[in-house]
């Protein structure tokens, strides 16, 4: 390898690094929320990165970068949904009635709101089924628009816009006080 290719080599690496290092927290709390476990998600965000080189050749630079990586992300994270719901018409869950977890993590609009709410909102998203859950994210976490989240999924916006009232919904109900 000459001088000029390892010298263009090195400074790809560092730019990636930069971008791991702004970049990451964000995206695993985006597939936190998306995936329900902190493991796969951790799992799934080095995925995004170890990707992002070859993705990085679809990029607009005329559009804002956060935007873009976490549409990226939010589609490597729905793919993996669809992925685990093929496993699961062939596995049965360990045990069917066990809640998911609470996500630990918090979005910037959950930061208004006390600690003790955070904990009954993110529990309520958790319980939410996935079909609804995933949505809420996109369009709350990641502020994907209807259509993003339609064309994202795979479904219609009516669709979309039904799951996300839905969803709603359920957290009315579900953080109701008693």
């Amino acid at each position: 390898m000459n001088s000029s290719a390892s010298t263009e080599l090195i400074s790809k690496q560092e730019v990636f690094a930069g971008l791991y290092q702004e970049f990451y927290p964000g995206v695993l709390r985006l597939c936190h929320y998306m995936l329900g476990s902190r493991e796969e998600a951790e799992d799934a965000a080095n995925d995004i990165f170890v990707r992002l080189p070859r993705a990085m050749e679809s990029y607009d630079t005329k559009q804002p970068f956060s935007p873009w990586l976490s549409r990226v992300a939010s589609n490597y994270c729905v793919d993996l949904l669809r992925a685990r719901r093929s496993e699961q018409r062939f596995l049965d869950p360990a045990d069917p009635e066990a809640e998911e977890p609470a996500a630990p993590l918090v979005s910037p609009l959950q930061d208004l709101v006390s600690e003790e709410e955070k904990k009954a909102v993110r529990a309520a998203i958790a319980r939410l089924p996935e079909h609804y859950r995933v949505p809420l994210v996109l369009r709350y976490y990641n502020e994907l628009s209807y259509e993003e989240i339609a064309a994202s999924l795979g479904v219609a916006v009516g669709t979309v816009k039904s799951r996300l009232a839905r969803a709603r919904n359920s957290l009315r109900v579900a953080l109701r006080p008693a």
